[in-house]
């Protein structure tokens, strides 16, 4: 039987060394030594380091859903829901830096270039909540008629721009700031 408190002590430390020194810089020796098992442990749990990547963006993509669906109502306005989903996203990144730095390598890296190919182009499930309120805003008239690539990059790489600034201390970003970046990212995708 394997034990999760080594499978998690082995995610918290590939996370914290890739967030620092990245996938390259994070050998598999790295990792066992600061989760403090033996390098053959790891390998009881992940086949190899790519399934140990794709693993932990998995687990983090689902922490971030699951705050995205907190408090979240389809039966609310289109622009209410649009500034729970950036305001709670903005808030994640800010609460867990060590998340955003992960998940920047990982999207600018092959393993992240190939997932959100495969996710525009329709390869895999990309029914998650905002794809969803992106096409029924389109189909509403309540958005631009834009491609979804073009919406994403519109309302949220303003979020992702800040949340790095933030974390790199340029900018303080306070609930007032916050507020007011995500209804601007609002104004820039609505009709």
């Amino acid at each position: 039987m394997k034990n999760t408190g080594k499978r998690e002590e082995i995610v918290q430390a590939a996370l914290e060394l890739i967030a620092e020194k990245g996938f390259h810089g994070a050998p598999m020796a790295m990792i066992a030594k600061k989760s403090d098992v033996a390098v053959g442990t790891i390998y009881r749990y992940f086949e190899n380091k790519d399934v140990l990547i794709d693993a932990l963006y998995h687990e983090l993509e689902d922490k971030i859903l699951a705050a995205l669906r907190e408090e979240y109502s389809v039966k609310k306005p289109f622009r209410e829901r649009f500034l729970h989903l950036g305001t709670t996203l903005l808030r994640y990144f800010i609460t867990y830096p060590l998340h955003f730095r992960y998940l920047e390598q990982y999207h600018n890296s092959p393993y992240g270039t190939s997932r959100r190919r495969d996710r525009f182009l329709g390869k895999i499930n990309n029914r998650d909540i905002v794809t969803e309120l992106f096409a029924k805003g389109i189909a509403q008239q309540v958005l631009k008629d834009f491609p979804c690539i073009v919406l994403f990059a519109l309302a949220f790489g303003p979020l992702v721009t800040l949340a790095r600034d933030h974390i790199l201390g340029f900018v303080v970003l306070d609930e007032t700031l916050i507020t007011q970046t995500v209804e601007a990212c609002w104004d820039g995708i609505r009709r």
